[in-house]
């Protein structure tokens, strides 16, 4: 065979890209984010642009079933839970 070949168990599953983490945190503290209330993430502790970032957040939340909205401003990426 012209590739190696490895047991299927040992595949990687899933994809853990590189703003797995920061989205990680922002959906596990909108599972305890009170209504009427947004998350106020400073851009300064992003990575990557917060294009990038919404990007991310919209794929893992569509994923995940739950409608999450957001906006931002020259400092700040808002993050709130949308109605479902």
């Amino acid at each position: 065979m012209h590739f190696r070949t490895v047991v299927h168990a040992d595949v990687p599953q899933g994809r853990n890209g590189k703003h797995k983490e920061i989205v990680t945190f922002i959906l596990r503290d909108l599972d305890r984010l009170g209504t009427g209330s947004a998350l106020k993430v400073p851009l300064t502790e992003l990575t990557e642009s917060k294009e990038k970032v919404r990007s991310a957040l919209n794929r893992a939340s569509r994923k995940a079933g739950r409608k999450v909205m957001t906006a931002s401003d020259a400092d700040y990426l808002y993050v709130w839970n949308g109605e479902n």
